[in-house]
């Protein structure tokens, strides 16, 4: 299993917005062949020392069957369309692709 963690760094004011665009494509995201789990997060603040709390980032965690299944959800045409449609929101993206240890 693949785990995928998607820090997505959204322009102030517009977290409404590109979770808007997002959920819009979960349902097309959830039924490819392959994905396991799909969905988008935010900060909660749970008054922990270690915790960084940053109310400009959507963390997106994914679960994939392998890595075939995740790079043919990179290249889905709604994924495209998604990237297009959210390119004047999102400041940054940093992905940490991970399997079990």
């Amino acid at each position: 299993m693949i785990n995928v963690i998607a820090s997505v760094r959204v322009r102030p004011g517009k977290i409404a917005d590109f979770l808007d665009i997002f959920k819009s494509v979960m349902h097309k995201v959830i039924k490819e062949k392959g994905c396991i789990e799909y969905f988008p997060a935010v900060d909660v603040d749970a008054k922990l020392p270690q915790q960084v709390l940053d109310e400009y980032i959507v963390t997106i965690i994914e679960k994939w069957e392998n890595l075939k299944a995740l790079r043919d959800h990179l290249g889905a045409p709604h994924m495209m369309t998604y990237r297009e449609n959210v390119r004047d929101i999102v400041e940054s993206v940093s992905l940490k692709i991970l399997q079990e240890a």
